[in-house]
């Protein structure tokens, strides 16, 4: 076998010599990148958790607006009711009137134990259903329904609140408001005279 020039023997060991530095630094780079870029798991894990949303029943302390997204009672509300009231309530405070909720959305629990109250109040669970829905049969449960508080919104909403399709729908809750969309153009619909007139509250043994 002929012997190899110094010359091709340097230049194969110079040639060996930087292939290695090359892979090195290959392997290097993917080494800090591996450890630089996190992994999916690692993003969810250091994204923050939405807070949990207060009143999570549905109860509502004094003073909860509409725009009041954080509780349950109002982030709950089904969009459309709650797009029309947002829409009413920053007409209204042209006028210098405010938007209160005194309540919205409710757990199924909470409406019934709104229910028992009622039925200690008023001596029977007939005369509470003028009052308060069962847990089946309450729009609020569905988040379709809403109660204004002041006085001065809900005197507001019985003039204005058919242009935003929002309607009264009992005669004797003034602040009982529920989106009834044709009310845009054809007006709100004849007011029951109390929940018991009401077709959807009836089957669950009030009248």
């Amino acid at each position: 076998m002929p012997r190899q020039s110094s010359e091709v023997v340097v230049r194969r060991t110079i040639g060996l010599a930087l292939l290695g530095t090359v892979i090195a630094g290959a392997a290097l780079v993917g080494s800090l990148v591996l450890q630089t870029v996190p992994s999916s798991a690692d993003s969810v894990a250091s994204t923050p958790a939405a807070p949990p949303l207060l009143g999570p029943d549905g109860s509502l302390p004094d003073g909860v607006t509409v725009f009041d997204d954080e509780y349950a009672g109002v982030a709950r509300i089904s969009p459309e009711l709650l797009e029309a009231l947002r829409a009413a309530a920053t007409a209204a405070e042209a006028d210098g009137i405010r938007f209160f909720i005194n309540s919205g959305w409710r757990s199924p629990e909470y409406q019934n134990r709104l229910l028992d109250e009622a039925v200690a109040e008023y001596g029977s669970r007939e005369e509470a259903a003028k009052w308060v829905a069962t847990a089946e049969t309450s729009p609020h449960v569905t988040g379709d329904a809403v109660d204004v508080g002041e006085t001065d919104a809900t005197s507001w909403l019985s003039q204005h609140g058919a242009a935003f399709g929002l309607c009264q729908i009992y005669a004797n809750e003034r602040w009982h408001y529920e989106l009834r969309p044709e009310a845009v153009t054809h007006g709100c619909p004849r007011m029951y005279p109390d929940p018991t007139f009401d077709p959807r509250m009836r089957g669950q043994g009030f009248n």
